[in-house]
């Protein structure tokens, strides 16, 4: 069993700062990438940044310049430090990990249960 929890959202206002952490525990081999979708009503789910096992980065063109992602392996930690957020930053925003789980070495996809950002003042 592997299991991804997410923390860190909450209210904050335009041009504040938050920063989200997700934690994967259970049964795990080797983490391959890691990183963060988000949701808002209406629009269709959208790829935040991920990060590689090598720690290459990769943003949406919508969030480079003021979110950063990084990950602590030793911790099978990912986080996603967002700066200058603006209200349309407002989502529910999901981890994910592809995960290569012990014992059967089958790799997999898991998801976070979603944390909520809203920005506004």
């Amino acid at each position: 069993q592997v299991q991804l929890v997410e923390s860190g959202g909450g209210l904050v206002q335009p041009g504040g700062s938050l920063r989200l952490s997700c934690a994967a525990s259970g049964s795990i081999f080797s983490i391959r990438a890691m990183g963060w979708y988000r949701h808002s009503p209406g629009k269709q789910r959208e790829l935040v940044a991920t990060v590689t096992s090598g720690v290459s980065t990769n943003y949406a063109d919508s969030v480079k310049g003021r979110f950063t992602i990084s990950r602590d392996n030793a911790k099978n930690t990912v986080y996603l430090q967002m700066n200058s957020l603006k209200p349309e930053d407002t989502a529910i925003y999901y981890c994910y990990a592809d995960i290569i789980v012990a014992i059967t070495i089958r790799r997999g996809d898991y998801w976070g249960q979603g944390t909520q950002v809203t920005v506004s003042s």
